[in-house]
């Protein structure tokens, strides 16, 4: 899951000229579901979205939580944050879920806020919708849960972790 925080004033989503949903002082989320997100990034989203001090304290310092502002959140389902772009100038979106699959996720985590009493709101899943905000700050945070450290093979980032230690595998780099 690929997620975008923005601290806002206030957020709304229009769809076809009619007013979907509004929040106050809280969080915009921009929500992509990919093709392998499991029930852990639910979980370590949830608790991300509702636990980051990203909210100034009397000091002026990022120091409270939504929870802590009992703020409100605006959760929007966008799949191009999956998209790919690596090659060609199309973006290709293959490891979005497909709708069903993302519609169901996107719909467990409105009902996962709502059961800890938070003033959420969603989108129109799969409509083509009018996103408006205030950012407050501003402040955005991505959050891919890739990177959560959920359990899952980290890819090799070091020659060393890759097995490519001896000094014939680093020869190259002397070159």
């Amino acid at each position: 899951m690929i997620a975008v925080l923005q601290r806002v004033r206030k957020a709304s989503v229009t769809v076809r000229d009619q007013s979907v949903s509004t929040i106050g002082r809280g969080l915009l989320v921009l929500l992509g579901i990919a093709s392998d997100d499991s029930d852990q990034d639910e979980t370590f989203l949830i608790d991300k979205m509702l636990h980051l001090r990203i909210f100034s304290d009397g000091d002026g310092k990022m120091n409270r939580s939504l929870l802590d502002i009992q703020g409100e959140l605006l959760l929007v389902s966008q799949f191009t944050l999956l998209a790919n772009i690596r090659k060609g100038r199309r973006p290709s979106f293959e490891s979005a879920a497909s709708p069903e699959v993302a519609r169901a996720r996107y719909h467990r985590i409105l009902a996962c806020l709502r059961e800890k009493h938070i003033p959420v709101q969603g989108g129109s899943f799969g409509e083509h919708m009018l996103v408006s905000l205030e950012n407050d700050g501003p402040v955005t945070i991505i959050i891919n849960s890739r990177e959560s450290n959920l359990g899952r093979v980290k890819e090799p980032d070091t020659l060393t972790d890759k097995g490519m230690n001896d000094q014939k595998d680093l020869a190259w780099e002397s070159q």
